[in-house]
């Protein structure tokens, strides 16, 4: 797509609390980019390393929790030794979160990439299981099912020039929006790296990639710990904005959300995460005002399998196609370069063994 869409886009979204009074939706936007953010982390792992998580919403999960216990402060014994721990203030939070994610996305990304197919499914999902039983159990640390209630809201600054607290939703829609901006650039970058190119090239055919150098667990494992640790980020952010957090984080519905966003967008496209973040984080809300809720899911469905009959590859690399069609030179080195990854990384030696 045109290489100046998402400056535009951005600048578009900058603007929108400047007309958008009605507090409402913009808090559903916040919410949305929630989401867009997780459902981008997952797109790392579906759309540029074909690895399908369910389990992704341990990821978010886990930075939500961390970020909060962090701010909030607790006191636990683990193994006989108590265990106690001021409040941080929330940013330190949100960035200890992610890196707490990011940690996981290693470990599990060590274990679990040894399988394949559903066996990875079945892995992922196990995973998020038991960090969801953690989070119900462990009453001394999280609470349990009475939830973590009083999460501080984020605060911007240092102790030398003064916090800023984010109470108001224009506030934390343009933190969010900040967010979704550098992990766009951060995943436009890898993507585009040589790194980039051999989790594409094991997508394309894994046989051949390995065949040229290119190291599968460690590419794996790469995908794993970016996606992972802005999963936390997402969930952190979420933690912070609700300002309550439940075991109810980690539900099924969550990561199927995910998985939707990402599919319906286009995955393994940097927009498509953006694009299907923002029908499906939309799509209930504008139904609410002329439906009652049972058929607003049943319209929701609908629409999501009418835009997989009739886009199977997202709504993204359709628009890409339409854009191609009208330049056709450009459509043909697309394809070339798409369709080479495996070559080049031969070429260019730079897929490490």
């Amino acid at each position: 797509m045109n290489r100046y869409f998402p400056l535009v886009a951005l600048v578009f979204f900058a603007a929108v609390p400047l007309w958008l009074q009605d507090q409402y939706y913009l808090h559903t936007l916040v919410v949305a980019g929630i989401f867009m953010l997780a459902a981008m982390s997952l797109n790392l792992l579906l759309g540029y390393t074909g690895q399908l998580s369910l389990g992704h919403v341990a990821f978010f999960g886990i930075g939500a929790y961390v970020s909060a216990l962090t701010s909030l402060g607790f006191d636990v014994t683990v193994f006989g030794r108590q265990i106690s721990v001021e409040p941080w203030p929330p940013f330190l939070g949100l960035l200890l979160g992610m890196a707490t994610a990011g940690l996981c996305g290693y470990l599990i990304g060590k274990l679990a990439f040894r399988v394949r197919g559903a066996y990875f499914v079945i892995v992922t999902i196990s995973f998020a299981e038991v960090v969801r039983l953690v989070a119900l159990n462990w009453v001394d640390l999280t609470n349990g099912p009475l939830a973590l209630p009083g999460i501080p809201p984020l605060t911007l600054g240092f102790e030398w020039t003064g916090y800023v607290t984010l109470w108001g939703k224009a506030e934390n829609y343009y933190v969010v929006l900040v967010f979704i901006a550098l992990a766009y650039l951060l995943m436009k970058r890898l993507v585009q790296s040589p790194y980039g190119r051999a989790m594409i090239a094991l997508r394309e055919n894994e046989t051949l990639a390995v065949s040229v150098g290119v190291s599968v667990t460690k590419y794996l494992v790469l995908a794993a710990v970016v996606s992972g640790a802005v999963a936390g980020l997402a969930g952190g952010l979420y933690a912070h904005y609700i300002q309550i957090i439940d075991p109810m984080i980690f539900m099924f519905l969550n990561t199927v959300t995910m998985v939707i966003i990402v599919i319906t967008g286009g995955k393994g496209t940097l927009a498509g995460p953006v694009v299907g973040g923002l029908i499906f984080g939309l799509a209930p809300v504008f139904l609410r005002n002329y439906v009652g809720p049972e058929v607003q899911w049943i319209l929701y469905g609908c629409l999501m399998i009418l835009i997989v009959f009739i886009l199977p590859q997202g709504i993204v690399p359709e628009i890409e196609r339409w854009f191609n069609r009208a330049k056709p030179d450009r459509r043909n080195d697309a394809a070339g370069q798409e369709g080479s990854s495996v070559l080049a990384l031969a070429r260019s030696g730079r897929a490490n063994h």
